[in-house]
């Protein structure tokens, strides 16, 4: 460089109409120097030695003039830069791998939210060790997030419509608020010629939990797809009211009566499934995948039959060991038959699907370009009865119970949810979690059979009793 004769850098010689290629290297600032040529604008880069003694080039930018809301990168401004760079080669720093991690970064935050969601579900739906034994070996292999179905369904139905084509990085607050008002609006189109229902406050807050978990697994350490999560300052949310939708007596023996009809053509075991629900107080996905290893020994002929479902089944992520009464035994030796789950779908090589209750309830409706082309007639529909949900018959079995006095405690195990107090008082979270591990397989028992019993009686009631007691209330 001792060779190269060497002049201070002017905006004069940036300017200047150039015929041939030629380097102008700064006085000023060793290594700075400028390349000037008839076919593209002035360019300036910095040569400088690197900590292993390799001698190498890096490239700054352009000439610019300023202006008309412009900002300038003329001569003094490409110097400071250079010096600023020089400063951080002493300090030991590789520009190099720091200018290649740089592009990368670009590169990654040029992503879509179509892609970024793609990328989401592959992540958790992937197989990953979920328990090993004492030596280190896998028990067992199983998505990194079991409820990754309903995750990837909601980004599905909610946010790769409306963002899907836009860059991840490049999503705002606003964005999402916009969103979350068109889910609560009814506006958004989630499929052709469907939109979300109007005022679905359970809509909008999956949206919420599906795209902030995207965005924040975005924006971890080491995948850097977007530099923050814009779930941020959101509008908050109404409450959502509570479910109180319960089957009366009559509507119970109204409901049982009428699954046994013959003209009604819902598939046998989809009723079953109905009745079962009601009386083990099971939730959907807990009970319509029950396989016959999962009935312990003695299956359904044990003396004290009782079904263990997984973990991976289940909303906390425990097993749950569920005794089942002597109906509920009697509606699973019908449905089960000989296939190995207790309510098989409609070729005999699955499980019902999860969604067969509830269309069997409500009915089925098919649209078309934006027209229904056919429907069928729900259960309740066909019997009279006001519109309910599978859910609602764990919470109308509770009430039974609760009717007939059975502690709440009792009644939260049977429903597998967390004891928070008993007839004694509250009762410490880590008590249930850590420390009392009992299963209360007794106590459950018997009031599932109370339940049971209960469910007999009211369905042997006849119609004019029910009648007669309604009349004396």
């Amino acid at each position: 460089m001792s060779k190269r004769a060497k002049q201070n850098i002017t905006n004069a010689d940036c300017r200047k109409p150039v015929k041939q290629r030629r380097k102008i290297y700064d006085a000023e600032c060793s290594g700075l120097y400028v390349s000037l040529s008839p076919t593209a604008p002035p360019t300036f880069s910095l040569k400088y030695t690197s900590q292993s003694g390799e001698r190498l080039t890096h490239w700054l930018g352009i000439y610019q003039q300023g202006g008309d809301g412009i900002e300038a990168r003329d001569v003094r401004y490409w110097r400071a830069e250079a010096m600023k760079l020089k400063g951080r080669i002493g300090c030991g720093e590789d520009i190099a791998a720091t200018a290649r991690r740089a592009e990368q970064l670009q590169a990654k935050q040029g992503i879509t939210v179509d892609a970024l969601i793609d990328m989401r579900i592959a992540w958790v739906s992937e197989l990953v060790p979920k328990g090993r034994d004492k030596d280190g070996i896998t028990l067992k292999m199983g998505p990194r997030r079991k409820d990754w179905e309903n995750m990837a369904s909601h980004l599905e139905r909610f946010v790769r419509p409306r963002l899907g084509r836009m860059i991840a990085s490049e999503v705002t607050k606003h964005d999402i608020a916009q969103l979350q008002a068109d889910i609560l609006a009814g506006t958004l189109i989630i499929k052709k010629g469907k939109t979300t229902k109007a005022g679905s406050i359970s809509s909008a807050r999956h949206m919420r939990k599906a795209v902030s978990g995207l965005f924040s697994w975005a924006a971890e350490a080491g995948r850097d797809y977007v530099s923050a999560s814009p779930c941020v300052n959101l509008p908050p949310l109404d409450k959502e009211p509570p479910r109180t939708r319960k089957l009366s007596p009559d509507e119970i023996r109204v409901l049982w009566h009428g699954l046994d009809r013959p003209d009604i053509t819902i598939e046998r075991r989809i009723r079953l499934a109905i009745k079962f629900a009601l009386v083990s107080m099971l939730r959907s996905v807990e009970m319509l995948h029950i396989h016959r290893d999962e009935l312990g020994r003695g299956g359904l002929n044990s003396a004290l039959p009782l079904v263990v479902i997984p973990e991976e089944r289940v909303k906390a992520a425990r097993e749950i060991h569920q005794p089942l009464s002597d109906l509920a035994v009697e509606i699973a030796k019908e449905a089960m038959g000989n296939y190995p789950w207790l309510f098989t779908g409609r070729f005999g090589d699955a499980p019902l699907a999860r969604s067969a209750m509830a269309n069997a309830l409500r009915g089925t409706c098919r649209i078309r370009n934006g027209k229904r082309i056919t429907r069928t007639i729900g259960l309740c529909e066909q019997l009279g009865l006001k519109p309910f949900t599978p859910h609602d018959l764990r919470r109308s079995a509770a009430s039974l119970l609760g009717g007939l006095k059975v502690p709440r405690s009792i009644i939260s195990l049977c429903l597998d949810h967390t004891v928070k107090s008993d007839e004694h008082g509250a009762v410490a979270a880590i008590t249930g979690k850590h420390y009392d591990q009992d299963l209360r397989i007794g106590e459950k028992r018997e009031a599932l059979q109370k339940l049971a019993d209960e469910i007999r009686r009211i369905v042997a009631e006849p119609a004019a009793a029910q009648e007669e007691l309604r009349r004396a209330a």
